[in-house]
């Protein structure tokens, strides 16, 4: 009995997989085994940078705070540990737009926790 491989499958999958290398450089958009290569690499990426997207917004927006602070005459790590000894709890996303957006009233919360 002769061998079955089903080309339309395979060629529908390897057709599939060279669409979403499409913009790659070199032979990594269309030579089967590089592209495949490349794609798998690229998920891994994909993977490991959500993780770091977290930290990376989280770095940012210490650095807005800080800037915004330091105006304030005070420093970002002085001004976290007034926050947290007047039990003012306010997460660092809406800190730092604050400090962006709305400057006075950033200036406001910096204003209740040097009131110690």
């Amino acid at each position: 009995m002769p061998r079955s491989v089903n080309h339309v499958a395979s060629r529908e999958r390897r057709r599939k997989l060279l669409k979403q290398t499409k913009g790659y450089f070199g032979r990594r958009k269309n030579v089967w085994t590089v592209a495949k290569n490349a794609y798998e690499k690229g998920l891994s990426y994909a993977y490991r940078d959500r993780k770091k997207k977290k930290s990376n917004f989280r770095a940012l927006w210490i650095q807005r705070i800080n800037a915004a602070a330091r105006i304030e005459g005070v420093s970002y790590s002085k001004l976290m540990g007034m926050l947290h000894a007047q039990n003012i709890e306010i997460n660092r996303k809406v800190l730092a737009d604050l400090a962006m957006n709305h400057p006075e009233a950033f200036k406001a919360i910096v204003k209740k926790a040097t009131n110690a």
